[in-house]
């Protein structure tokens, strides 16, 4: 399993560097030392770091390349940083050593969390009046560079992590940099010093090369070849679409990470720890499903329709997932609150970027993290309810089953066939008569499916109750503005449900 956590580590790494000029020992040295049970000795915090800096030598050569080939490289405002942190580093490397590890893995857990805030914050770094390339320095440019070159060198050498990201700010915040001539300057400094602080780290450690060449092997090869990838990316995109990318890793790696090793002192407290594993299992559901949708929005030629009600498919088995999930109802409807507080700034952030409209096709401005925030908190609602109020989880999961497979089945057979409009309340003219059918049967057969051969009721009173709720839930659909039937079609549902049994 180790070796998972290895190529993992490397990838992560490697996309660090290649979008953002971040070191590698920011991706990979909380995941070895929290995840990878062999780095967890009294040196192995150390050991990651050095293994990190070993990575970042090739990956940020070729990183250095291809920003380079772009004319993204500005070393005359580059090469006080440049001499300052060459000179510290090592410095730094030797100091780190005689911290030991607990000082050196908790400070690089923290540090991830933090420039992931703060790439979501502010994805794009750039100051409005930027300097010229090749400009030089003058007197402010040079007290500059000389104060964060000593410091990031000696900080370098020290946790092996955030010195690509310092670089990062203070070429754009302090030294007029346009974002992507910053990383390349950034990487180019990077090179030479994950080389002399890696060597450092081994001199001083040689059991590192001794124990781990096999791991420092493998996370080089990988790392190099992901950091490739990712900055060929990086120099054909926007520079607030990297920062946020960036961003949004790095958040999620450090949270996790920070959970993952406080984990002794948070597991004292049940109710957020079942909160916490429930939505990790949630997580692990949601993040196959996005790698799976990508590929299919963007290279092939599905109808925008039809995905949109894929989106809604992966939407509605998040409930299903954390029923199966929750050890208890409070578990359950706080982690659909958690997702709902999460997803829509997320979405926010995400949604002024060029591709957003290519992904989610919306029928308004906003409407798909409105829906998804009234989904999640409709979930935790009718959880409440359904599993809290009355005892009854069945009736909550048939509900949403219901209504989940139903709307996907009236959006699939009434848009392409929908000959004959509903003519009905507010939504006249806008729904099909066909969609209306398809949700009625395909509710009934989920709902009879659902009570009868999974819960186990009678027969005649599954169908009953199927029938039912599904004309219950069809007709409120018919009836419903569109944005707001995820909330109106499965309450009405779980109301007959509730009543029926």
């Amino acid at each position: 399993m180790e070796w998972f956590w290895y190529i993992i580590a490397s990838i992560g790494a490697g996309i660090g560097t290649g979008l953002a000029g971040l070191s590698a020992a920011t991706v990979m040295v909380p995941i070895l030392i929290v995840l990878c049970p062999s780095f967890s000795g009294e040196t192995g915090a150390y050991q990651a770091t050095a293994i990190a800096l070993a990575s970042d030598i090739l990956g940020s050569a070729v990183t250095t390349y291809t920003y380079a080939k772009n004319r993204n490289i500005d070393l005359k405002r580059g090469w006080i940083m440049l001499t300052c942190i060459l000179t510290m580093c090592t410095v730094g490397s030797y100091v780190a050593f005689l911290a030991g590890n607990v000082v050196l893995g908790s400070f690089t857990l923290f540090l991830t969390f933090f420039i992931g805030i703060r790439f979501l914050v502010k994805p794009d770094t750039s100051r409005k009046e930027q300097a010229l390339k090749g400009e030089k320095l003058d007197g402010k440019g040079i007290a500059i560079s000389l104060f964060f070159g000593l410091t990031i060198g000696f900080g370098t050498g020290f946790v092996g992590t955030g010195g690509g990201m310092m670089m990062l700010v203070v070429f754009t915040a302090f030294l007029g940099m346009e974002l992507k001539t910053a990383v390349g300057t950034s990487t180019f400094i990077m090179t030479f010093t994950a080389l002399i602080a890696s060597v450092s780290h081994i001199l001083i450690h040689p059991a590192i090369l001794l124990e781990k060449w096999h791991v420092m092997v493998l996370c080089i090869a990988v790392a190099t070849v992901s950091s490739l990838v990712s900055a060929r990316f990086a120099n054909r995109v926007n520079n607030r679409t990297v920062g946020l990318v960036t961003g949004t890793v790095l958040t999620f790696l450090g949270g996790s990470m920070l959970l993952l090793n406080f984990w002794p002192q948070i597991s004292v407290f049940p109710l957020p720890v079942q909160t916490l594993k429930c939505f990790g299992r949630l997580l692990l559901y949601i993040i196959p499903c996005v790698m799976i949708l990508l590929p299919i929005r963007f290279l092939t030629k599905v109808p925008s329709y039809v995905f949109r009600k894929l989106l809604h498919v992966v939407a509605f088995t998040c409930f299903t997932i954390m029923m199966l999930a929750a050890e208890c109802w409070q578990s359950a409807a706080l982690t659909s609150v958690l997702i709902a507080v999460l997803i829509y700034p997320l979405l926010s952030l995400f949604e002024q970027e060029n591709w957003y409209g290519k992904l989610f096709v919306e029928k308004s401005t906003g409407e798909i993290k409105r829906s998804l925030l009234m989904l999640f908190f409709m979930f935790a609602a009718v959880i409440c309810v359904s599993w809290g109020l009355f005892h009854n989880p069945h009736a909550a999961t048939t509900s949403i089953l219901m209504w989940g497979v139903g709307d996907a089945a009236a959006a699939l057979v009434g848009i392409p066939f929908g000959k004959h409009k509903v003519n009905i309340g507010p939504m006249s003219g806008k729904k099909s008569w066909e969609g209306s059918y398809a949700m009625f049967l395909i509710s009934t057969l989920v709902g009879l499916g659902v009570l009868w051969l999974h819960f186990g009721y009678s027969a005649d009173k599954s169908l009953l109750c199927a029938l039912t709720m599904a004309a219950a839930g069809t007709v409120t659909e018919m009836i419903s503005p569109s944005e707001w039937d995820t909330v109106t079609v499965p309450v009405t549902m779980l109301i007959i449900a509730l009543i029926i049994y």
